[in-house]
């Protein structure tokens, strides 16, 4: 008999994922266009009310996949007042670290446990938009989509982060402050430039690149009250590799997420003091993370004050989401199937099942692209941290 564990390996059990997840997404796609196109120029309020489900519908199959399929459990860390009170009923800008293949899902897990999953967004790169599923999915859902030329992307933040803080409920917006995932040749060619201009070299980050921080704020200002410094960690004797193979194949990890609340308004209005502020607030999220992977505790060698933990549990409405998808999408396959073969249609057969094998296939692409691996060489050089402003008194 086939152990649990087994049959979470099995291909035939991934092919069913991807069909459930890509079937629902072009049917939520198709929606979203549709809503853009008749409800958007009456009511952009009830747009983007409607446009919370359609997204929450669509990001939290893969926060099934964590939370239920593979177990995850996460502990957040965060003070107490700060979650009874703000967390999940304000509008938020998100600082967090990149350096895992999966920290964009940890975000997502939070959100979902928050209940603001379907109004997270992100600085996106602009050919993300064109990304079957995800990535339209994002451009109909208003993120903010860059093309690395501050110049062009400077309007565009002005612009588009009046759009996204206009969502009448809480929306949290994520920006990578690194500007690119975590990798060794990254982390050199950061260290080079810290030393080139004086600043204090981050053995867990990039140098953060400030102008895209600082080009937000006269905008962010008035319109999102909060910044929440995200620290991301998983213990060094974790077994399980944190990536979206691990999960899909049943095995859980458990993130380690310290959330600290800073009020817009502590941070220096002048664009060069600000800057100043990103670089010593990443310097301080070098002493957090190393403080965890040495002792296990975010607080003990960091010098920021402890707070109180808590075990998420996962939410019963991203397994209800799944399931519903699961029989909408896998009747109306196998059924067409069926009735294709016992019809002797095996043209309507092979476009069915060549369908399948391309859902199957872009699953296996999706994955390629979340590897660190695969990821680009975006920051490789000390030439590429040009965009940051280096503030000499951060050393």
């Amino acid at each position: 008999m086939v152990s649990l564990e087994k049959l979470k390996q099995l291909r035939l059990i991934h092919l069913c994922i991807a069909i459930t997840f890509f079937t629902s997404g072009v049917c939520i796609n198709l929606v979203q266009l549709l809503l853009h196109i008749t409800v958007k120029p009456i009511n952009e309020r009830l747009f983007r009310k409607l446009m919370y489900y359609l997204c929450y519908s669509l990001y939290s199959q893969i926060v099934f996949v964590a939370d239920w399929w593979a177990g995850c459990r996460m502990r957040v860390y965060m003070d107490e007042e700060d979650r009874r009170t703000y967390a999940g009923n304000e509008h938020v800008l998100l600082l967090m670290n990149h350096k895992y293949e999966i920290d964009w899902l940890t975000g997502w897990m939070i959100c979902d446990k928050l209940g603001v999953l379907g109004n997270c967004k992100a600085y996106a790169k602009k050919p993300i938009r064109y990304v079957p599923i995800i990535g339209w999915g994002w451009w109909l859902a208003e993120f903010v989509f860059l093309n690395r030329n501050f110049d062009k992307d400077k309007e565009i933040i002005a612009k588009q982060l009046k759009v996204v803080y206009s969502y009448p409920d809480p929306t949290w917006l994520l920006l990578n402050a690194e500007g690119t995932r975590f990798t060794q040749s990254k982390h050199e060619a950061s260290v080079k430039f810290a030393e080139e201009r004086g600043m204090t070299p981050l053995k867990h980050h990039l140098i953060p690149r400030s102008k895209g921080f600082t080009a937000s704020l006269a905008t962010l200002r008035g319109i999102c009250p909060v910044i929440y410094d995200i620290n991301l960690a998983f213990k060094p004797t974790e077994k399980t590799p944190s990536t979206m193979l691990s999960l899909l194949n049943g095995k859980g990890v458990e993130p380690y997420m310290l959330m600290r609340r800073i009020p817009l308004e502590q941070v220096p209005e002048d664009e060069t003091e600000a800057a100043a502020w990103l670089q010593k607030l990443f310097v301080e999220k070098d002493r957090i993370i190393d403080s965890f992977l040495e002792t296990g505790s975010f607080f003990e060698k960091s010098g920021v004050k402890e707070t109180p933990s808590e075990l998420l549990k996962p939410r019963l409405s991203s397994l209800i989401n799944f399931a519903c998808w699961v029989f909408v999408s896998l009747s109306s396959i196998f059924y067409y199937l069926i009735t294709s073969l016992l019809a002797a249609n095996w043209t309507a057969f092979i476009t069915a099942s060549s369908v399948l094998g391309l859902f199957y296939w872009l699953m296996g692409q999706a994955i390629n692209k979340t590897q660190i691996s695969k990821g680009s060489s975006y920051g490789a050089t000390s030439k590429s941290f040009a965009s940051t402003s280096p503030p000499a008194s951060t050393k």
